[in-house]
């Protein structure tokens, strides 16, 4: 499918801080399994994309350029990154994960994040959830940029052919299935 460009695989990549990522996901692969996957699917000729996520100011943000690199050396060729979201009940369950985890960062963290939030724990409109707004969120954009122009990363995802894409055929069925 690769090859014929039907596919690419992203992989997310929060830190290479093995204790920081056990942490943040406890039940997720380690850092170094997932760029170790990076560079046996592009190994395969399956391009890889690197998603720098979730960034979180004051925590793993000081990492952004060191993801990309360390994605980039594995044979990743293009990259994005996410701020880290915190929509509904999610923003009370980090809090209290951050206090539990960095205590000395968490006012500041939830400074940072609030105001790449325009004042709030969560800014769902298209366009800011995944990158926020202000000039935190501008710096961010801006290193990442620098980062990827710096080891060669496309700041786009693989072209994909949907050409080759065609709806199955459901004998006796109408195109657009009735979903009650």
């Amino acid at each position: 499918m690769a090859a014929r460009q039907l596919a690419h695989v992203g992989i997310s990549l929060t830190t290479q801080d093995g204790a920081l990522a056990r942490q943040l996901e406890p039940r997720a692969s380690a850092p170094h399994a997932r760029l170790d996957a990076i560079e046996q699917l592009t190994g395969a000729g399956i391009p890889v994309s690197l998603f720098a996520s979730p960034l979180i100011p004051g925590l793993n943000d000081h990492e952004l350029e060191k993801l990309l690199g360390a994605a980039q050396q594995r044979g990743a060729g293009s990259a994005n990154y996410t701020l880290l979201r915190l929509p509904h009940e999610v923003a009370g369950l980090f809090d209290q994960w951050l206090k539990q985890h960095a205590p000395e960062k968490a006012a500041r963290v939830m400074a940072v994040l609030y105001d790449m939030r325009g004042g709030r724990d969560y800014d769902a409109r298209f366009g800011f959830r995944m990158k926020g707004l202000g000039h935190f969120a501008e710096l961010m954009r801006q290193r990442f940029d620098l980062a990827c122009r710096r080891f060669g990363l496309s700041c786009e995802m693989p072209q994909l052919d949907h050409s080759q894409f065609k709806p199955p055929k459901l004998a006796n069925q109408p195109r657009q299935l009735n979903l009650f």
